[in-house]
């Protein structure tokens, strides 16, 4: 977990009175943020520090750069493309949290600032991104050699499994920095809400708490579950690269999100699914009742999101 004094926040906002708000608040859990006065401003600091920052809190409606066109820039740039971006604004209306979504906000926060909520969101972006640059860290120091793996099986069990794995398979890809982001989703997804049967409302509520990490560990350690895995397989051919992941638990809704719902906007988690479609793949495929998914990736043309079912 990253530490808030070594939490690097840019915030951009138009607003002097917000801007000295939200310094206050952060400061106040030891966080020191950095300010843009406008987008013109944030993208100009950005450009010239782009490996300088965890997380960038921006306001939606700015002049001279709006907050979306600010993103739009920075989902184009091949270095700040994965820094999370935290949209705030005033309006909390359908049509505009689904933009900001689609736009690639996968946080967001409304106005009038709620303290509790706005450092609860930073914090969880930061260590977001910190677990980010620690899988390209081992992508870094993975073999190139693993490009010739034609197929493979594995079985894991831990979330410390899930994500070696899914940095040792992301090297057979053309962007691994892309893909190990979806598969290590996928795989804790198998593990937290498969096999250990953690729901949706239950990790909200234990990560508020801080304590995901430690119910994860104490139902691991259950006897129902000592035994369960999740298997992985690998496919490689002259069109694609599949990955086939298979848990043991009942499976899930999985139709509620594979898309960008704006009820869940305000939520610290719950967008794996939809990073993993627009980030890491070509297609995602879930399978009968949803412990079964396949993302491929095609080798002979741009990634594409696309989500199917087959019963």
């Amino acid at each position: 977990m990253l530490a808030a004094e070594d939490t690097r926040v840019l915030v951009v906002d138009d607003n002097a009175l917000d801007r000295k708000l939200i310094n206050v608040h952060l400061k106040a859990q030891g966080y020191a943020p950095r300010f843009a006065s406008d987008g013109a401003e944030a993208w100009t600091i950005l450009q010239n520090e782009p490996d300088n920052f965890d997380v960038v809190l921006l306001d939606r409606a700015m002049p001279i750069m709006g907050g979306l066109e600010l993103l739009g820039r920075m989902k184009e740039h091949r270095r700040l493309r994965m820094v999370p971006v935290i949209l705030q604004t005033a309006s909390g209306g359908r049509d505009d949290v689904v933009e900001g979504l689609r736009a690639g906000a996968y946080y967001y926060l409304t106005k009038p600032f709620d303290a509790e909520m706005l450092v609860a969101v930073v914090r969880t972006a930061a260590n977001d991104y910190c677990e980010y640059r620690e899988m390209q860290e081992q992508l870094r120091k993975g073999l190139q050699i693993l490009r010739l793996m034609r197929d493979a099986r594995f079985v894991l069990q831990t979330v410390v499994q899930a994500r070696d794995i899914a940095a040792i398979l992301a090297n057979t890809c053309p962007d691994p920095s892309a893909v190990v982001v979806g598969l290590t989703e996928l795989l804790l997804n198998a593990i937290e809400h498969g096999n250990l049967g953690i729901t949706y409302d239950e990790k909200s509520i234990l990560g508020t708490r801080e304590e995901w990490s430690a119910e994860v560990t104490r139902r691991l350690a259950l006897p129902e579950n000592a035994t369960k895995m999740v298997e992985i397989h690998f496919e490689r051919d002259e069109r694609e690269i599949r990955f086939t992941i298979l848990d043991e638990g009942p499976g899930f809704e999985w139709k509620r999100f594979i898309d960008i719902d704006p009820l869940r906007a305000f939520d610290t988690h719950g967008r794996g699914i939809v990073m993993a479609r627009s980030l890491s793949f070509s297609s995602l495929e879930y399978l009968g009742t949803g412990n079964e998914v396949v993302a491929r990736i095609a080798l002979s043309q741009p990634l594409l999101s696309a989500v199917s079912s087959r019963g």
